[in-house]
């Protein structure tokens, strides 16, 4: 009987071990559905009332059909992985939050390249070319300069400057 406390109090760190990686876990998919942006309304469109305006991602932004640019949290755009072209639709809730969707996803294609940084920003270097990613991709991916990156890119576009991290390997 000695050992009984022993076990239990291996049981127990192992049960609080496993509640923290799920508490983890759910954290993560909560981030990777709302963000973690606090401006970003957390309910879906269907119950929110206000403006909607719908724009195209520029790799960092949503610009609307007036040309005024409309800021996509990088978490958000990191997560979805957005590419240059495709289509969102903006909610401006009543309140003044933001609720984007995407509607409207551009074809996409796969390619593998280097991870570099220069001028304080972050590149994916593709046979010479670089495409520039968000700096929430490199933190979420835990990739670091010079490791090999899979990024999407849009496939018709061929002078896109952008690009999102499908994974670092």
């Amino acid at each position: 009987m000695s050992d009984l406390p022993e076990k239990q109090v291996k049981r127990l760190k192992s049960l609080i071990q496993d509640a923290e990686t799920n508490l983890a876990a759910a954290k993560e998919l909560l981030i990777s559905l709302v963000g973690d942006d606090p401006t970003v309304q957390r309910a879906s469109l269907d119950e929110v009332a206000g403006k909607v305006i719908e724009g195209v991602f520029d790799g960092q932004a949503m610009i609307g059909p007036d040309g005024k640019t409309y800021p996509v949290p990088a978490n958000y755009a990191s997560k979805s992985k957005l590419v240059e072209g495709d289509i969102l639709k903006l909610t401006i809730a009543d309140d003044g939050s933001f609720l984007y969707k995407q509607i409207g996803p551009v074809p996409r294609k796969q390619i593998i390249g280097t991870l570099v940084q220069h001028d304080g920003a972050y590149y994916v270097e593709v046979n010479g070319r670089e495409y520039r990613i968000l700096l929430a991709s490199v933190t979420y991916f835990k990739a670091n300069i010079g490791d090999q990156v899979t990024i999407i890119v849009p496939e018709d576009s061929p002078d896109a400057v952008w690009a999102a991290v499908e994974a670092a390997l």
